[in-house]
């Protein structure tokens, strides 16, 4: 069985992501932009011109593509221009479309307390209740391993996710209890030979692999379903519910920044326009227009006692 060649350019542009660090989904998503630029000229993107890129991101605004996926794949032909080839001149035409400002969708505390009631498993309970009561991503969630479980200083460290980073997050008392159930019974066949502490809290149906976060999103979806949210949320949903609960309780918004990772105070503070709670709480003026108002009267001096 004969194995695809890479083309010099393609290889050329794969060892420079991999001297800058790029992850493995950054870099599929860069060099699937190239090649719908190289589908798009019927020709390599060595030979591009400024008319080329500029017709090209006007083919895309043409097919009806989002601003996200178009600023994305203009994104991975920027890498390729600036970096691999070095034609800066090109890399100067490529523009990015200011995205559209989006709310999180987020589930009420009833929409996730069902949630949890109809996990078809012990394991999906407790995947589920670790994106909700831990605000983990689905990737953060599957990549659990025993030795980031710290029950001594009721944390779990999260190793490495999102931009590099390593975090802490709150370890709750009826986490811990979850994570001891799913411990007894938790399979085995796949790493019985793995030290303990290097064994995946939810191991994968390949021997030495976690489960997928795939996996996870449709169990989350088949839950959803089963619990009755007719919402349009996805996995992250979890996530976005955590923070803005945590909000709505009166937690300080630079604490829920930390447990979720985000560099910006901006990111965090998006979750301030959905936290209901707290919006519906706030007296509108026009409420204000119909309580009586205390006029000002005349002021009379009081004369000390003889």
């Amino acid at each position: 069985m004969s194995t695809p060649t890479v083309s010099p350019l393609r290889q050329r542009m794969i060892e420079d992501m991999n001297s800058r660090k790029l992850g493995p989904h950054s870099q599929r998503g860069h060099i699937y932009s190239c090649k719908r630029l190289a589908a798009f000229l019927k020709r390599s993107p060595e030979t591009a011109t400024c008319e080329d890129l500029r017709l090209f991101q006007l083919h895309l605004a043409e097919t009806g593509m989002s601003v996200c996926n178009r600023n994305r794949i203009m994104t991975g032909v920027r890498f390729l221009f600036r970096v691999t080839l070095r034609r800066l001149d090109i890399a100067a035409e490529i523009y990015h479309l200011r995205e559209p400002q989006k709310i999180p969708q987020v589930m009420s505390t009833d929409e996730t307390r069902r949630l949890l009631a109809v996990a078809s498993s012990l394991k999906v309970r407790v995947l589920l209740s670790l994106g909700y009561g831990c605000g983990l991503r689905a990737g953060e969630v599957v990549r659990l391993k025993v030795k980031h479980i710290d029950s001594a200083q009721r944390i779990i460290r999260i190793e490495q996710s999102k931009g590099r980073k390593d975090r802490n997050v709150m370890l709750s008392p009826e986490m811990i209890d979850l994570l001891r159930q799913w411990w007894k019974v938790r399979p085995t066949r796949y790493d019985a030979g793995a030290p303990a502490q290097e064994r995946w809290l939810f191991p994968g149906r390949r021997p030495g692999k976690p489960m997928t976060t795939r996996q996870l999103s449709r169990l989350f979806h088949e839950a959803a379903d089963a619990a009755g949210i007719k919402k349009s949320v996805t996995l992250h949903a979890l996530r976005h519910s955590f923070a803005t609960h945590l909000l709505e309780r009166g937690t300080d918004i630079r604490i829920i920044q930390a447990l979720l990772g985000h560099d910006k105070l901006d990111t965090t503070a998006r979750y301030t326009r959905v936290a209901t709670g707290m919006i519906a709480s706030i007296t509108s003026p026009l409420d204000l227009l119909s309580q009586p108002r205390n006029r000002p009267g005349k002021s009379r001096k009081v004369r000390p006692p003889a």
